[in-house]
This record gives structure tokens, sequence and C-alpha cells, in this order.
């Protein structure tokens, strides 16, 4: 008989004993399109990146983004560039719990109206970002991200098709470069700072050696007020006229600090082939071309 056939599925009979056993079948393969969307049979690879940095400069970068307030990779309107709306969230229950290692981070955007790039997606719903952190050594760290589409009516789930998971990622990637690029400009600027400080140090012991020296020798106070003077004469200068801009480093492109009027007294604390670095009177500090100082009369 036909019930006990395996493959009654693939075979159906050609007539059914009764009405209620026809119509259970028929609601069966009405059901089966729904069975395919549940959100056990959902499949997200996400896109998964390894970078060059600690977990602490990557967790920076991630909390930047993370709370941006967009989602990046898609839109629901297409006059709008992107979809903005979005907010940072402890936890949310469109993902599994995550069982591995590292850090769990998420962003959400609720009331998204058939989101791009989630596939089939439609209705009304919440998109959900899920981003995880995993060191693999001090200066290595892997960042793992998911993104999903749940509609609010028939609570369906929409995988991404990767555009999201992709542009959230560079997102991060634009963040770290940026991050560590301040760092290092923090850095080379602590790094003149020492040595301008080191110069000036330098040259307050110069100071106070020949002021020693000039003290022990046999000389005449005349004597000695000419060679301290000769000494401070050779470290001041004073700008020509018109004026000239004080610049934040020893190039023309630098960043102009302040501009100094005409016959205005610095002090040289850095010495090189075209630029010194100089102090005002006020004790800024800064670099000025050779060419725009003059010898103090």
């Amino acid at each position: 008989m036909w019930t006990k056939n395996k493959n009654w599925l693939s075979h159906p009979p050609r007539s059914l004993p009764n009405a209620p056993l026809a119509l259970l079948y028929l609601l069966f393969f009405l059901l089966l399109p729904s069975l395919a969307d549940s959100r056990d049979a959902l499949t997200t690879p996400g896109v998964v990146r390894e970078f060059p940095a600690s977990l602490v400069e990557i967790r920076q970068a991630v909390l930047a983004v993370v709370g941006d307030k967009i989602v990046h990779g898609t839109l629901v309107f297409e006059k709008e560039p992107i979809l903005t709306g979005a907010e940072a969230v402890d936890s949310t229950p469109l993902f599994d719990p995550w069982e591995g290692p590292g850090e769990v981070y998420f962003k959400i955007r609720k009331n998204a109206i058939a989101p791009r790039h989630f596939l089939e997606s439609g209705d009304q719903g919440t998109i959900a970002v899920r981003y995880v952190l995993i060191p693999v050594d001090a200066n290595r760290t892997r960042v793992k991200i998911d993104a999903l589409y749940q509609e609010s009516g028939h609570r369906v789930v929409h995988a991404s098709d990767g555009t999201v998971e992709k542009s959230e990622m560079k997102e991060i990637k634009d963040q770290l470069e940026a991050l560590q690029e301040a760092a290092a400009q923090a850095a080379d600027a602590r790094r003149r700072e020492t040595s301008a400080e080191l110069v000036r140090q330098s040259l307050v012991r110069q100071r106070e050696d020949e002021t020693t020296r000039f003290q022990n020798a046999a000389s005449t106070q005349k004597n000695l007020e000419q060679q301290v003077g000769a000494l401070h004469h050779e470290l001041e200068r004073r700008v020509k006229a018109p004026g000239a801009d004080l610049k934040a480093a020893p190039f023309q492109s630098a960043a102009s600090l302040k501009t100094l009027a005409a016959y205005t007294d610095v002090v040289i604390l850095i010495v090189t082939p075209h630029w010194l670095g100089v102090e005002t009177p006020e004790g800024q500090r800064g670099w000025l071309p050779q060419e725009r100082l003059e010898q103090l009369p």
C-alpha cells in the first residue's frame, strides 16, 4: 500500500483515501517555503580579516564604528546614500550566543524597510551586525563580522550577501589607520620636543660651563662681560622685515603657528642647514628659515 512507501513524498499516490488526509498533504507542501526560511536553515558566513594591530588598537577602531550610528553597505531608500539611525547594544537575540574566544560587540538598526543586500528581504524589520575580536598574538588581531535582517511581522531572518560585512570591515580598517597615523604623529611630536629640550639643556650647560670658566679665570670684569655677551649674541637673532611665519616643522608646507613681526628677537635652539629651531620672547617654539633671520646689531 502507498502508506508504507518511504518515497511517498517523491511519488504521491494517484488518489488519497479520504479528504482530511488530502488536506494535510496539501498543507505540508504549502508550509515548505516557510520552513526553508527558518532560523535553523539560515547560513551567514560573514567576513573575517586579520589586522597587524593589538587587541587594544582594534577595540578602539571597532568601538568607533559600532558607535557611528550607521549600517554601512546597505540602504532602504535610493535617495538616501547611507542608512543612519543604528545604535550600539550589549546583545541581541538575532544571533546565537558566541561560544568562541574573544570580545563581541553589536549594532542594530530597527524599523528598516526591505534593506538592500539582504537576500530576499521584505517588510519592515531589524538589521543586526555582530563584531567578534579574537587576539592572535600581542601584535595581531582577527576580526569577524556577521550581518542579518529579521522581519518584524513574519520573524523571517535574511542573511547578508556580504556587502554589509565588507563595508563595515573597511570602516574598521580606515579607523585603525587613522588611529595609527595619529599615534605616529604624536610620537614624532614627542621626539621633536625631546630633541629640542635636549638641545636647550645642552646650551644651558654650555652657558654654565662658560660662565664657570670665566669666573675662574684671572680676567677682568670687562673681559668676562665681553665673553658672555659674545656667546649670547651667537644664540640670538632677530626677524628681518617685513616679518616671517613661525612654522610647526622645518618645511614650507608646515602649519604656521603665528606671524612674527619684523625685528622680533628670538633664541636659537636647533641649527639645521636651512632652518633654525627658535624660541620667541613669549616662550613659543617653532621653525624659521635661516634667510629670514639676521644678527642682532
